[in-house]
């Protein structure tokens, strides 16, 4: 590594720092406010927000992240703080640092930190193995603004995303085998991404491209029937068309089709979280078996798993080498 001095700043998306409705509302307010993620006029989408998703989301959702909470924190926080600490050791010559989007542990002083330890090389490593608009872009926009208030800056290596990486095809396929192994094979793979607005596609986010390339990519890999990998789009909100077809109809018709045993993996999400745990294991789980179905398992994210971490260790090695 030379002379260089470098750092690594992972970046996921947030989360409440408790699971209680204030805490909650706190979270969704700043998510919510972001403009990557929700561009609707101010002067309409203030009122609604303030007025009527707020005070009636904050209370439900925190039901569902005490469903999932952990010991450390919520499912996210643990887990991509596992990531950054497995990481660390894998780059000793490297000072890694993990930020959230939303929420603490802010992006702003994480970035400070790496500038007051002198890094001449930084590494901009978003959790989102798929670019979106609505994720990665937002990280490009609060790295810089940090940087607009800084006289010295280092180089910056911005990994767009890692959405047909073979590290992390690689990953994906060995989590799917092993639940295979332990669970047979299932009727269909389900592959669920997160969803954005269909609008968001049609005005140049090529999020859903980036999604079909993963799909793609395990598709060839796996050493499963192409025609019984379905790939799917889950959380929706808002009343504008999302991203179709949507995980929860798509699993609600499948058993009338004679299909009962399914198996879901999230490949989007870097670590598990409540879209992960709550919506895809236990919502999605009761919408299949109620419409008949007999098998439901979710395939874990890849979190800290080795071969995740070996992923996230080439693609800074590729930014330095």
């Amino acid at each position: 590594m030379g002379q260089e001095k470098y750092g690594v700043l992972m970046v996921n998306l947030g989360t409440p720092e408790a699971p209680t409705a204030q805490a909650v509302k706190r979270y969704l307010a700043e998510f919510l406010s972001d403009r990557r993620v929700v561009d609707t006029p101010r002067i309409l989408w203030w009122p609604l927000l303030r007025g009527v998703i707020l005070p009636l989301r904050s209370p439900r959702v925190a039901k569902l992240y005490q469903s999932v909470w952990m010991a450390g924190g919520s499912p996210l926080m643990v887990f991509s703080q596992r990531q950054r600490a497995a990481l660390a050791v894998a780059l000793p010559n490297a000072q890694v640092e993990l930020a959230m989007s939303y929420g603490s542990p802010a992006l702003a002083p994480a970035v400070e930190r790496l500038l007051a330890a002198g890094i001449t090389k930084l590494v901009v490593l978003p959790l989102y193995p798929q670019y979106s608009s609505s994720t990665s872009a937002s990280i490009w926009d609060a790295v810089a603004r940090v940087f607009s208030g800084q006289r010295r800056l280092p180089s910056v290596s911005f990994i767009r995303d890692y959405a047909d990486h073979p590290a992390y095809i690689a990953a994906l396929v060995d989590s799917i085998k092993h639940s295979f192994a332990e669970h047979g094979e299932p009727d269909r793979l389900v592959i669920s991404f997160h969803g954005i607005p269909q609008r968001y596609a049609r005005e140049g986010d090529d999020y859903p491209l980036r999604c079909e390339a993963t799909r793609s990519a395990l598709v060839t890999a796996l050493d499963y029937p192409a025609e019984r990998v379905m790939m799917t789009f889950q959380s929706r909100f808002g009343r504008d068309p999302w991203l179709v077809p949507a995980t929860d109809l798509t699993l609600k018709a499948l058993p009338a089709q004679g299909i009962k045993h399914i198996q879901v993996i999230c490949p989007g999400f870097s670590s598990d979280c409540l879209e992960t745990l709550e919506e895809i294991k236990v919502q999605n789980c009761e919408i299949f078996t109620h419409a008949g179905g007999e098998q439901f398992h979710y395939i874990p994210a890849l979190n800290a798993d080795p071969g995740n971490i070996e992923l996230f260790r080439q693609l800074v090695m590729e930014q330095i080498d």
